[in-house]
């Protein structure tokens, strides 16, 4: 038996000279020192007690170390479990005490803290710094570089990544070897990927686009990173002439847009913008496109599942829409009740089956069965519809379905009319307790710089658009909108937020 995942990366390596990443401090490593060091660190895991199937709990600063420290995983068989650098103490210990980890890997500034809450589950504890030193990459400069991979097979767990938690407590969705290489093989080829690309890494690595999206799929085709250690506009700008593709969340797009370095002659050398993570408005698709004569391909994915679908590499690229199921991936629409499937141009709940969906949820078994169908599609939480053409348009969370006097009003849809008036720059509607109502329809707006656009101009804006039981019944006007660190609004804070307007009184 092989190393399922690694082993499909180093069957891709090019020559060990070629580089796999620069970084943004002049840096660079290639693929020889990856095989070399992410060697060495997997005999300091081995060394700190990791057994295969153990959990590696890593908590550090996007380094080029950390990437090392992905691949030494796969390598040691130990499952990868990578933790948001915003998480706080109460946060971790729930992770830590759920996932059980043998090891955590954290920044020397928070060691002392961290450290204590790993002895609790019997975890040991080992640093790694934002400069890519610390007590653990000094236990790897010690060993050799050579290291007999630990057999792993497809269905073999490589990595847990937890859920936002935005309802209820965050699960663990598990992610097996193959999991992750049947994706990154399908995004190489559906988006073309070879040798010869420079992807503009700055996205982090602690969530499934940077990590098993941009990294994997790079290691995959043997080609090269301008690895980031954040997104800093203007120097990504900089960095268009030497690259070929960049992958980003929707607020790279907008802030791009605001340098005055991004035009056509800017963006020439460069074959691939990718857009995730969070929607893209129609507005700022259709702005780049003017501003550097590129299509955004935008793609749908999720923790459980990696990629599901994506806009054609050759073809449309529509605004609005995800594109197309992915080779290997089947997708369907059904009744969110009853789970029958529906007509073409009906919205209901995406589901999808294929070797990219994950295995389930860490010691949730009921919970895993719950969100899966009998014949294995995976309900993903996500209200969707396929349009006449094939192409797959997400409407919102199912949480965030508004049931107004009886009727069900679908956030996505108001807001791509507030969204298209001028004078906002953007919205976000929810569902809001009413007394009268059950729930009310309230949009929160982010005007655009020197706008004085008032709620009653965009209630007489979409009067004769919508029916009536879908206008807002308040809109509140805000500076921005809250975001997670991969750019989604997050509506469960703002339903946190204004939870008590129609009931005490209020007023935004």
């Amino acid at each position: 038996m092989t190393n399922h995942l690694f082993d499909a990366f180093r069957a891709s390596m090019p020559a060990p000279s070629q580089t796999l990443m620069e970084t943004d401090n002049g840096r660079s490593i290639s693929y020889g020192d990856m095989l070399a060091r992410s060697g060495q660190f997997a005999h300091a895991l081995v060394e700190a007690g990791v057994q295969p199937g153990d959990r590696v709990a890593v908590q550090v600063e996007k380094t080029p170390e950390a990437l090392l420290l992905y691949l030494a995983c796969l390598r040691a068989g130990a499952v990868f479990l990578p933790l948001n650098i915003a998480y706080t103490l109460p946060e971790l210990d729930y992770f830590f005490r759920d996932a059980e980890p043998r090891l955590v890997v954290c920044d020397p500034e928070k060691a002392g803290d961290i450290q204590s809450l790993a002895a609790s589950v019997g975890a040991a504890t080992l640093t790694l710094g934002r400069d890519g030193r610390g007590a653990l990459a000094d236990r790897a400069a010690l060993q050799p570089a050579d290291f007999a991979n630990v057999a792993r097979g497809p269905d073999d767990l490589a990595a847990i990544l937890y859920t936002s938690g935005t309802t209820g407590r965050s699960k663990g969705a598990m992610l097996s070897h193959e999991n992750l290489a049947s994706n990154a093989r399908v995004l190489m080829e559906h988006w073309r990927f070879g040798a010869e690309d420079v992807l503009i890494h700055a996205l982090p690595i602690f969530h499934t686009h940077g990590l098993f999206v941009a990294t994997n799929v790079i290691l995959m085709a043997g080609a090269k990173m301008l690895f980031e250690q954040k997104f800093d506009p203007g120097r990504v700008v900089s960095l268009l002439p030497r690259a070929t593709a960049l992958m980003g969340v929707p607020t790279f797009y907008v802030r791009l847009l605001q340098q005055d370095g991004l035009t056509r002659d800017a963006a020439s050398h460069m074959r691939l913008f990718i857009s995730g993570s969070a929607p893209l408005l129609a507005e700022t698709h259709n702005a780049w496109r003017v501003r550097t004569g590129h299509a955004i391909l935008e793609r749908y994915g999720m923790t459980e599942t990696n990629m599901n679908t994506s806009n054609p590499y050759d073809g449309e690229r529509r605004a609005g829409t995800v594109g197309f199921p992915l080779p290997g991936v089947s997708l369907r629409i059904t009744d969110p009740e009853s789970a029958k499937p529906l007509a073409q141009g009906e919205i209901g709940m995406i589901e999808v089956k294929g070797p990219n969906v994950f295995a389930g949820y860490w010691r949730m078994p009921e919970k895993t069965r719950a969100e899966f169908r009998g014949d294995g599609f995976f309900v993903t939480g996500d209200l969707g519809l396929i349009d006449a053409d094939g192409y797959v348009h997400i409407v919102g969370r199912g949480k965030d379905l508004i049931i107004s006097g009886g009727y069900n009003v679908y956030p996505k849809e108001i807001e791509s009319e507030i969204d298209a008036l001028a004078g906002v720059g953007e919205s976000a509607v929810i569902g809001v307790a009413h007394p009268d109502f059950g729930e009310g329809v309230t949009a929160v707006v982010v005007r655009r710089p020197g706008s004085a656009i008032s709620a009653a101009d965009i209630a007489g804006a979409i009067a004769g658009r919508l029916a009536k039981y879908k206008h807002p019944k308040q809109v509140i006007f805000v500076d921005e909108l809250p975001r997670n660190t991969m750019g989604k609004v997050q509506k469960n804070v703002l339903r946190e937020t204004y939870k008590d307007i129609y009931t005490a009184g209020r007023t935004g």
